[in-house]
């Protein structure tokens, strides 16, 4: 009689081995370094990719500042201002009695709240400088020209707040950027406050430099900004240095919108901010109708920003009066 078969047992009735398959470790060690290897080979190859986009980028944008630079320095031909006819004189007046003033009660005038629209000293009609039409005909975004002495000498330009983030003065896309004028600034009447935006590239580039204003020394030997707009030339002195936040509940807030703004109580307060928050004691004094202008970046903190704050030369000081005032300041 032939016996059953038994699963699990061969003819001789001993358990069938199983077999199974095993991948060596020194394999697997070997397929892991191997994807290692190609992930950081992406990685590099990412990175020199980008370092080498960085590059481009950044001596893209120098050699568009140095052609505009060329252009916005060239020598103006002098021009021979054209006679202008003589008035012809009035006939005189006949001479009219006139009455003793009487003595009234003249009231106390009522300070302003608020400070009134104005037009360029020079140039009410707000004509065009030729230097800037040349420039505009390269990009008619182009505002005005920013420069501090060894630090930065740079076209600004104004679109929106966003256009320009990306993008050199001629539009070309530029991680670098370009500097512009807030967008809500406008220019045809002279503004009372202007404030100028640009990156913080770790290459210098835009308003990379400005960190040197965190030292002392640095500051006191670079004190005057100039800005020329389209419309007037300006000459300016920093009276604050300093880094402040754009979160309201931050105890470092700056309210922009009170800066900007003609109520002569808010600019006060603004200006007191802007003074009492900067890294330096200076006595640059600084009053709510005085043209201020502001450049602003970013620093690591998201909601923070380094501002660099000046205000316009007035016109009884001297550049040297100024300096020695800045001379005097020192850290809080």
């Amino acid at each position: 009689m032939q016996r059953g078969y038994t699963p699990g047992q061969n003819g001789s009735g001993r358990k069938k081995q199983r077999s199974y398959s095993y991948v060596p470790a020194e394999k697997k060690r070997r397929q892991t370094t191997l994807i290692c290897a190609v992930l950081l080979g992406i990685v590099l190859v990412f990175s020199a990719w980008q370092l080498i986009s960085y590059a481009v980028d950044y001596f893209s944008a120098k050699n568009a500042s140095n052609e505009l630079r060329e252009l916005y320095y060239q020598s103006e031909p002098e021009t021979t201002a054209e006679p202008t006819a003589q008035p012809s004189p009035s006939p005189a007046a006949e001479p009219t009695a006139t009455l003793p003033p009487q003595a009234t009660a003249t009231p106390s005038p009522t300070p302003p709240t608020e400070l009134q629209s104005q037009h360029y000293p020079g140039n009410p009609y707000g004509t065009i400088s030729s230097r800037f039409q040349k420039l505009r005909r390269q990009n008619d975004d182009i505002i005005g020209w920013l420069s501090i002495e060894n630090l930065l000498d740079e076209a600004v330009v104004q679109r929106d707040n966003t256009y320009y983030l990306r993008r050199d003065y001629r539009g070309y896309h530029n991680v670098n950027g370009a500097l512009f004028l807030d967008e809500g600034i406008y220019l045809k009447n002279r503004p009372y406050t202007l404030t100028v935006y640009g990156h913080n590239m770790k290459t210098g580039a835009m308003f990379g430099n400005l960190r040197n204003y965190e030292k002392l020394h640095f500051y006191q030997q670079n004190p005057f900004v100039t800005f020329d707009t389209m419309y007037e030339d300006g000459r300016y002195v920093i009276f604050s240095v300093t880094e402040l936040s754009l979160d309201a509940k931050d105890h470092n807030y700056f309210s922009f919108g009170k800066i900007h703004s003609d109520n002569i109580a808010w600019r006060k307060e603004a200006i007191s901010t802007l003074k009492s928050h900067s890294l330096y004691s200076t006595a640059i004094d600084v009053q709510p109708e005085d043209q201020i202008l502001l450049l602003v970046t970013c620093v690591e903190d998201e909601e923070e920003r380094r501002i660099i704050a000046a205000r316009r030369v007035r016109e009884d000081e001297t550049e040297e009066a100024l300096q020695r005032k800045v001379d005097q300041s020192r850290k809080w």
